[in-house]
């Protein structure tokens, strides 16, 4: 066979193999974008899914965020106006109240919130410490400034408490601490978590809050560090706590 007959039959073939093999990878990256935009828009919808069953009526949203849905709209309203919380991208400022939420009413892992919220990992945890300085920077709004109890009270749990300011306890909440700390967070159930004082008034609204204490700490060492703060509980003379 001529020479320059092989030569052109040789580029033939390797052209039309190359066309092939073009064709085949951008076939591939058709059905694999499809893929993609497939399941993203599955996960959109079992997201939007679940985020809707959230809020779908009162008791499941007290039962799943504690809280109801007036007061979480509330929230919600509150973080983009005073805590600086606000949408990114495609997860609204609901979603990511719902994820912080979540999280700390039923002390869930970052990989069990990725399987309900269909988010990654960094993105649960970006949006959760979104929320949570959002709800620190609230601290002039969720605590309220304290005021007695009136003579003339008609609540039947209240009334026998006059100049009272409010009520006090303690609370254990799970923590996640190093390995050579956890003796002194372990509490007298054996859990790993922290001591915290709060005081409520007769309508159940915080007036301060203490955390930070191990949780092998008493309730009365805790009080004493509260009122022992410059800037820590504070009880006026002639005043009275249940």
């Amino acid at each position: 066979m001529d020479r320059r007959k092989l030569v052109v039959i040789q580029s033939f073939c390797w052209g039309f193999m190359f066309i092939f093999f073009m064709y085949m990878y951008v076939a591939w990256q058709r059905k694999n974008e499809r893929r993609v935009r497939n399941r993203i828009t599955r996960n959109t919808d079992l997201r939007t899914s679940f985020i809707d069953s959230l809020l779908d009526n009162d008791v499941t949203c007290i039962s799943q965020l504690r809280m109801d849905r007036r007061t979480f709209v509330i929230l919600c309203r509150l973080l983009r106006q005073d805590g600086y919380v606000k949408r990114d991208g495609t997860v609204t400022l609901e979603e990511q109240v719902c994820i912080f939420l979540h999280i700390i009413a039923h002390h869930t892992k970052n990989r069990t919130i990725i399987s309900r919220f269909y988010r990654s990992g960094e993105t649960i945890s970006r949006y959760f410490n979104s929320v949570l300085n959002g709800v620190l920077r609230l601290h002039s709004i969720l605590l309220r400034h304290p005021e007695p109890v009136s003579d003339n009270c008609s609540d039947d749990r209240w009334k026998m408490f006059k100049n009272c300011l409010g009520a006090l306890d303690g609370t254990y909440i799970k923590v996640k601490v190093p390995e050579i700390d956890k003796p002194r967070y372990r509490t007298r159930k054996g859990e790993i978590a922290t001591n915290v004082l709060g005081v409520c008034n007769p309508n159940m609204e915080f007036i301060f809050v203490l955390p930070g204490w191990e949780g092998s700490a008493s309730d009365s060492r805790v009080l004493r560090d509260a009122i022992s703060r410059p800037n820590g509980l504070r009880v006026p003379t002639g005043k009275t706590n249940p």
